[in-house]
């Protein structure tokens, strides 16, 4: 069986992959870095404009899926700078209601382009 695969429209990949993939309920989201997809280029500002590109690239993504933040069951967050965890997090809490998404969030020595953040989700239709 093929997999069924979506694409946000505008959406930049920087590689070989699929936005999203659909296997059964589960759709998989590949990671989003800050990229604008007006311009293909990463958002000019700090680590907080940056997640909130890489939460409007991901929401495009689901939506291309027929899904919302509220299918969203867990979430990867990788940061080039642990010390830019607080603002992240301050993003991260405006993009969901309790009960939030598992999530896990890891150091990384570096991401595509020079991103200072990536993140993927794994959504689920109900």
């Amino acid at each position: 069986m093929p997999r069924k695969a979506f694409s946000a429209e505008g959406a930049v990949s920087v590689g070989p992959y699929s936005h999203a993939i659909e296997s059964g309920e589960i759709v998989y989201l590949s990671g989003q870095t800050p990229i604008d997809s007006n311009t293909g280029k990463l958002v000019d500002g700090d680590i907080s404009d940056q997640a909130e590109q890489c939460f409007k690239n991901l929401f495009n993504v689901l939506n291309s899926a027929g899904l919302t933040p509220d299918n969203v069951e867990k979430v990867n967050v990788f940061l080039t700078d642990m010390n830019n965890f607080k603002a992240m997090n301050e993003v991260y809490e405006k993009q969901f209601y309790p009960p939030y998404p598992a999530r896990t969030t890891i150091g990384v020595a570096a991401l595509p382009l020079g991103a200072g953040i990536e993140i993927e989700m794994i959504a689920r239709r109900r």
